[in-house]
């Protein structure tokens, strides 16, 4: 707790439900209403010592606007240098040109809508005939459909958008060979794929049309994978530093712990692998509206700063145009939760972000190229903006979730983190670490440190929870901008 908080968090179900906030002073109708030390919204009608604090009498509001930027370089800077170790590694995948993988598949990607089917028919008929099972280094074969292609300008924003999608999940490292599968009148061609990739790539591609129907594209596609296995199979782990890592950091179904267990904790990991010379990718802009000030305070370069703000004045005319409100955000689960609002629940999410420099702000699905601190422009809902931080190169994402998300991703795994201790115990199949136990005693430090290590052994091949369930074949979804024609 900040000692300029005038409300406080219950641990436990007393005067209101746990995660919810209580007045720690008087707080008068219109003042700010405090935590983490930041205005998080202000008070709708006069709040008593020990009163509930939440919708009912605490309403969105401006937020601190007196950006400075790398004012806090310094600071951030030291916070990179206090986390320096011994040099961490894990056993990776290496591919042609560097990359790093920590997992093996071999991706269908469908270029467009009309070939969706195809693709995914293509996966489980091979699951299904135990195609893979001479192979044991490849981890499946995963279908990459969605709904777009066609319909959409040939150009601009959204079709740089997708291209970047679909080339990076083709080109990405935990991908061995890839197939890209068109119907071959689109707007996303596979030529068009093939220029961006280059010749090298480890990928091929058909079309629908080209190969006389569904039935025979499947039956072309299955017999392009069996020519695949032998060679992806061939490639075997061995040490990589963790350098190599970049790591998207998402957080779904947040609570009132969330700032304060989970997102932190991550925070501390994010610095520590950031020392080591990692990527770490915060995103969801949406989220951290109202705590932009934490990261512009300590980008690198002020053409960082203008790019994060040129960005979130883009979302806020988007919301505009569309009859919302960036404060449409916390959702039902958040506030049953204990967020209030967005500029609470931001400065929560901001705090996965840990302390280090920012060094990069990335468009959705850009190529993640800096080492250390990177934000990337994506909404806030996870499938779509994991999507991108996994185009960009992510080989991991880590998730903190306070309500219980059922989420997963593929190729790269998620690591799921309970913010509480009811959680963890309520859906133990679905999270692989619990952070409600910082309240209890365990220290930032020590959790960070937990993660970083789970991080590693899931990097070598450790099964994530989500894994084991079998999640991830639908939460492929690109962010569709622009107009559908």
């Amino acid at each position: 707790m900040n000692a300029a908080d005038n409300v406080a968090i219950l641990t436990e179900k007393g005067m209101a439900p746990a995660g919810h906030k209580v007045a720690r002073v008087a707080i008068p109708q219109g003042a700010a209403v405090i935590k983490y030390g930041q205005t998080i919204g202000y008070a709708t009608a006069p709040i008593a010592v020990g009163d509930h604090v939440h919708s009912h009498n605490c309403a969105f509001g401006v937020h601190d606007r007196d950006y400075q930027p790398g004012s806090a370089l310094p600071a951030a800077e030291a916070a990179l240098e206090r986390h320096r170790g011994k040099a961490l590694t894990f056993q990776g995948y290496h591919r042609a040109g560097g990359q790093v993988g920590t997992r093996n598949f071999i991706a269908l990607v469908a270029t467009v809508n009309c070939s969706a089917t195809v693709i995914r028919r293509a996966a489980e008929e091979l699951r299904i005939e135990g195609a893979l099972a001479p192979y044991p280094n490849v981890d499946g074969v995963v279908a990459f459909a969605h709904g777009t292609g066609c319909g959409m300008a040939d150009s601009g924003p959204g079709w740089q958008a997708l291209q970047r999608v679909l080339t990076g999940h083709a080109g990405h490292p935990n991908v061995g060979a890839a197939l890209f599968v068109g119907l071959g009148c689109e707007v996303m061609q596979i030529a068009r794929m093939k220029q961006e990739l280059g010749e090298a790539a480890r990928f091929h591609g058909l079309t629908i049309q080209d190969n006389g129907g569904t039935r025979t594209t499947i039956e072309a596609i299955k017999a392009r994978v069996r020519q695949m296995l032998p060679q992806v199979n061939a490639a075997t782990r061995a040490p990589a530093p963790a350098g190599a890592l970049k790591i998207g950091l998402q957080c779904g179904g947040s609570d009132g712990f969330s700032g304060i267990t989970a997102n932190p904790a991550l925070g501390v990991a994010s610095d520590i692998l950031a020392a080591q010379g990692a990527s770490v990718v915060l995103s969801e802009t949406p989220e951290i509206y109202g705590a932009e000030r934490l990261l512009l305070d300590r980008a690198t370069r002020p053409d960082l700063a203008d790019r994060l703000l040129e960005r979130l004045r883009w979302w806020e005319d988007y919301t505009a145009r569309n009859g919302a409100s960036l404060d449409n955000n916390p959702s039902p689960g958040n506030k049953a939760g204990g967020l209030t609002t967005i500029l609470e629940k931001s400065l929560g999410a901001v705090a996965k972000a840990g302390a280090t420099p920012l060094n990069a702000v990335l468009e959705y699905g850009e190529p993640i190229t800096e080492p250390g601190l990177n934000f990337m422009d994506t909404p806030g809902y996870d499938p779509v903006s994991a999507t991108g931080q996994i185009a960009g190169g992510a080989q991991l994402i880590v998730f903190t979730t306070g309500r219980g998300s059922a989420f997963g991703s593929k190729p790269a795994p998620t690591i799921k983190l309970a913010t509480n201790d009811r959680l963890y115990a309520a859906m133990r199949d679905d999270m692989d670490l619990n952070c409600g136990d910082i309240l209890s005693g365990v220290t930032l430090e020590e959790k960070g440190r937990q993660i970083v290590d789970l991080i590693l052994r899931v990097a070598s091949g450790e099964v994530t929870r989500s894994e084991d369930l079998g999640l991830g074949d639908n939460e492929f979804l690109p962010w569709q901008i622009g107009a559908v024609v």
